[in-house]
């Protein structure tokens, strides 16, 4: 096996297509041969992934090996998969998610305990609680996984904070499905409610301040700050207060009123729409967004995406820094949600597209997210 291994590796460069080697990799998992799969990934990271950004040969054949051994059913392709990811010639941080995502996707939570056990990393393993987590799984009732995921020795990792089970506001996660040969997801960007209200000349608007710092951009924005870092995107966070309170009726005509570049010239020649939108859409959009990336990039996957839909959602509703999760989620259930767009130049109008608003409980803070990417 290993000449067959290092045949593959030599002539990789020189290859025009690399379809025969997924044939291959085929008939090799229909025998039952994973060990094959992985270490031939294995021998290609070897040699290859420092240069995985030029050259397209090594990058298709190492993510087609992970992907026929993270989708298809069995403990054994489970074992190997985690083998390829937790190699030294293989080992990454985005690995990690990435993986992690994979297998959690195609395997029961009780098949991923062998992570817990064997030779996987830290990040590897937080990420697989949490992508379990979005999959409805008990993690504090796996054998296996239970007792790491419920030790304190890993609550200064980022995951850390998160909940060990999915709260109300997150619902049923809409989540990629994957193949060896792809994947898919849902983008639930643009209207975010069905009925939209009119901006009235003259609705009560009360005087406002903005009240944005660097550090309310940031968190507002962490959710869709991947469109912009990893693809085309652009952002607007925003934080204002309000000299009184906010009445629904009046909030289109507030958002018109407050400067926002995303907004500039809309509901005079252009088309300009808000409609109130319950928290648990806004969390579905914000993950969404955090998770499956923009027009040109693939996102912080799940675990992560799950962190950043939350620290935006923190910073939208005005919930204190560090704050736990289920304070977050109670001041975001007092928030008025909504979701607005429009036909402007800011507004790339392809298929990413988010205009988010909140009143605070109080309706004398309203913070906005507004973001677009394009291909």
């Amino acid at each position: 096996m290993a000449d067959r291994i290092q045949k593959i590796v030599t002539k990789l460069p020189e290859l025009k297509s690399v379809t025969g080697i997924w044939e291959t990799a085929d008939r090799s998992l229909a025998r039952g041969d994973a060990a094959f799969l992985a270490d031939l990934g294995i021998a290609l990271a070897g040699a290859y992934a420092s240069d995985a950004g030029r050259m397209w040969q090594y990058g298709s054949v190492f993510d087609y090996l992970l992907r026929l051994l993270s989708t298809t059913p069995g403990a054994g392709n489970v074992a190997a998969a985690l083998r390829l990811v937790s190699s030294t010639e293989a080992a990454d941080r985005k690995l990690d998610r990435y993986a992690a995502s994979l297998l959690a996707s195609s395997h029961p939570v009780e098949e991923l305990a062998v992570a817990f056990t064997g030779n996987a990393s830290e990040e590897l393993r937080a990420c697989l609680v949490h992508e379990a987590v979005l999959r409805g799984a008990d993690v504090t009732e796996t054998p296996g996984i239970a007792g790491w995921a419920t030790s304190p020795h890993w609550r200064h990792h980022p995951l850390g904070w998160l909940p060990l089970a999915l709260s109300d506001v997150e619902g049923q996660p809409d989540l990629p499905s994957y193949s060896a040969r792809g994947g898919s997801h849902s983008m639930p960007f643009g209207s975010l409610a069905n009925r939209a209200m009119r901006a009235d000349a003259g609705a009560h608007v009360p005087s406002v301040e903005e009240t944005t710092t660097e550090a309310a951009t940031k968190g507002i924005g962490t959710a869709v700050a991947n469109w912009a870092e990893e693809s085309n995107g652009r952002i607007e966070a925003r934080v204002f207060d309000l000299a009184a309170p906010l009445v629904a009726e009046s909030v289109p005509s507030m958002l018109l009123g407050l400067g926002l570049e995303c907004l500039k010239s809309a509901g005079k020649k252009t088309t300009f729409s808000v409609a109130a939108c319950p928290p648990d859409q806004a969390w579905r959009v914000l993950f969404a967004a955090a998770s499956t990336g923009g027009a040109y990039n693939s996102g912080a996957r799940g675990a992560y995406g799950r962190l950043a839909a939350w620290q935006s959602l923190a910073g939208l509703s005005g919930t204190a820094e560090g704050a736990p999760a289920e304070e977050v989620e109670a001041c975001a259930r007092e928030c008025a949600w909504y979701g607005f767009g429009a036909d402007t130049k800011w507004f790339e109008r392809v298929a990413w597209d988010i205009g988010l608003t909140s009143v605070s409980p109080g309706r004398r803070r309203l913070a906005v997210l507004a973001a677009t990417d394009t291909d």
